[in-house]
């Protein structure tokens, strides 16, 4: 096994500053990004949505009863009931009942999903996707404590990595120079081969070898921010910032673990290891347990903790989905992920699919657009589906978010990427709306005339009409004299 001949330690004096114990949740105060959490929550169901997917095509029958699902609820992830859940997404599962006999109904999956499905397997298949993953799994080999990974591990790392479903037989043998399998594959562990000068190498220092600023290993190296509207800072915290962007940068794939553990300089290199990790995800977040997971095995779960707290503007920690996200900021632009991914991609399709609904024959996106215009495409989904299950609350925050509530509003790209259904929307809830009225009148004119009778019915109904709207008397005009004169004339 080849690596580096040197390992650099720098000696620092380590020192702590005001940042100590408490005074940190007190000088820093988190604000939160709906930007940020409107690309959390946007993805809340998509993974037990493809769990689902992937265990109904490995049948033969390609279909499956949904009492198996329901067996597999908890390994499936699914939140909620999972007749529930298949009904909530009917342009992606197909409800029927094999042989029309009143059994159990089977679920099987649309032609839209599977067209989605044959791209997804091209990616995964295609070489350069390949060679980026197997540099994923090398850079995070890497950065770990004696260059290797526990399977377990890396199995929860698996989604955000972006890794196959079956890496450890169609990924890790067609590259033997990087990585192999030590021991069994479910106790095992993935250990590096050959250490690579050229992948150890994060990104920030990339960028700032590119960006020609004359950057050399050792020397300070600011991280890129990006503050929250509302976010404030006193002075102490504004140069005790300053201070820390100032200090040299350890790169996160040098052993820094020399450094006390309760310093400026240990925390800066915990950021620049969690940063790397980050930036190795596709989706550039992961939930804070898995973040947690890969930092203990590092042996700095204690300081990642303490970098997520010291650093909102680096690293945002969302809550919308039932549990806590850890985002990069800088990766994202008005709750888009700025890097073009051939996987999400793909990902991005199914959450457009997911929210898609068919009415008349017509699609109508529920991806995008106002309260009212998704709450007129969930009741569209409903009477699809055949089911009066209730909508799923989403934490006191709509999926989407409006100009207004996102941060510097919502941009174009992301109805370009969703391919954003309004004008279905709009058109479904005007229709609503009219049938709503309509039915409303109809209902308290018959109950008047229920109660009152006919007559009755037809003078209260007036008399209502009278009260809420007032006859103005119209002026009198020549002709209406004339008229009046000739009629007193006429009875005398």
């Amino acid at each position: 096994m080849k690596f580096p001949n040197h390992v650099i330690h720098r000696r620092h004096r380590g020192s702590r500053t005001f940042m100590d114990g408490a005074a940190a949740t007190t000088a820093i105060k988190f604000v939160r990004d709906r930007g940020l959490d409107h690309a959390v929550e946007r993805e809340k169901n998509l993974r037990p949505l493809l769990n689902v997917k992937n265990l109904i095509k490995s049948e033969p029958s390609k279909s499956l009863p949904i009492s198996i699902i329901a067996q597999n609820k908890d390994s499936l992830k699914i939140p909620s009931r999972p007749i529930e859940f298949i009904r909530k997404y009917p342009s992606v599962f197909h409800e029927f009942l094999p042989g029309g006999i009143g059994i159990h109904p089977h679920i099987k999956l649309t032609q839209e999903v599977l067209d989605i499905d044959v791209d997804e397997h091209l990616v995964y298949e295609s070489d350069s996707y390949r060679q980026l993953v197997a540099d994923r799994l090398l850079k995070l080999l890497m950065i770990s404590r004696m260059n290797k990974i526990p399977i377990n591990i890396l199995d929860k790392l698996k989604w955000d990595l972006g890794l196959p479903q079956n890496y450890l037989k169609t990924l890790v043998p067609d590259f033997p120079d990087c990585f192999r399998v030590v021991g069994s594959n479910e106790s095992g562990q993935l250990e590096l081969v050959c250490w690579s000068d050229e992948l150890a190498v994060s990104i920030l220092e990339k960028k700032a070898m590119e960006g020609g600023s004359g950057y050399s290993k050792g020397m300070p190296l600011a991280f890129p921010v990006k503050f929250s509207k509302g976010f404030e800072m006193d002075k102490k915290v504004k140069k005790w910032w300053d201070d820390w962007q100032k200090l040299p940068y350890v790169s996160p794939y040098e052993n820094a673990l020399h450094l006390s553990p309760k310093t400026d300089e240990s925390d800066k290199w915990a950021a620049a290891v969690l940063h790397e990790i980050l930036n190795l995800f596709v989706a550039k977040k992961a939930e804070r347990d898995d973040v947690l997971c890969i930092g203990e095995y590092l042996g700095i779960r204690s300081r990642f903790k303490r970098v997520l707290l010291h650093h909102p503007h680096i690293f945002y920690l969302s809550s919308k989905i039932g549990t806590y996200t850890v985002v990069l900021k800088e990766a994202y632009k008005r709750g888009l992920l700025i890097e073009n991914n051939p996987l999400m991609n793909i990902r991005n399709r199914y959450l457009h699919l997911m929210h898609t609904v068919k009415e008349h024959g017509k699609d109508i996106s529920m991806s995008s657009g106002t309260n009212q215009e998704k709450k007129a495409a969930s009741n569209a989904s409903k009477k699809v589906a055949g089911d009066d299950d209730s909508e799923e609350e989403n934490n006191g925050v709509s999926v989407t978010f409006s100009g207004s509530e996102t941060e510097n509003g919502d941009s174009d790209e992301e109805e370009d990427r969703f391919k954003g259904g309004r004008r279905g929307s709009r058109e479904a809830v005007a229709v609503s709306r009219r049938r709503r009225t309509a039915t409303t009148s109809k209902r308290k004119n018959g109950d008047l005339k229920t109660h009152l009778g006919d007559g009755e019915g037809e003078r209260a109904i007036g008399r209502r009409h009278s009260r809420t709207k007032p006859k103005v008397p119209q002026p009198l005009n020549a002709s209406t004299n004339v008229h009046r004169r000739s009629q007193q004339r006429s009875s005398s």
